[in-house]
């Protein structure tokens, strides 16, 4: 799958806006028959940064996302909201789904 994390610092302005104004193009990524997940959260040390978390099954349903109307919108809506250039992270990885981390095991109470 192709993994990718995207730190997106918006402007203070602009922060309470910024999930409103990505609404649209989330749901429209989430139909995409190649998207695996596509997760919004937000930074316990900086409010004003938005961090996206997104897989899609492979190199096409990449390459189809980013040439979607829906990616292009919101480029642009993006693009008036955000203080600097985002940081991202985007890689192959093996498997479509998240694994179940050993370390962390609920407790009996």
């Amino acid at each position: 799958m192709i993994f990718i994390a995207v730190k997106f610092t918006v402007r203070t302005a602009e922060r309470d806006n910024w999930l409103p104004a990505v609404d649209a193009f989330t749901l429209a990524t989430r139909q995409e028959p190649g998207n695996l997940f596509f997760e919004w959260s937000y930074s316990v040390e900086n409010p004003d940064q938005f961090v996206l978390l997104e897989a899609f099954a492979d190199e096409a349903a990449g390459v189809a996302h980013v040439n979607s109307d829906h990616f292009k919108a919101a480029i642009d809506t993006m693009s008036e909201l955000v203080a600097e250039i985002p940081e991202i992270i985007n890689v192959e990885v093996p498997g479509a789904e998240w694994s179940r981390m050993a370390e962390v095991t609920p407790r009996n109470r």
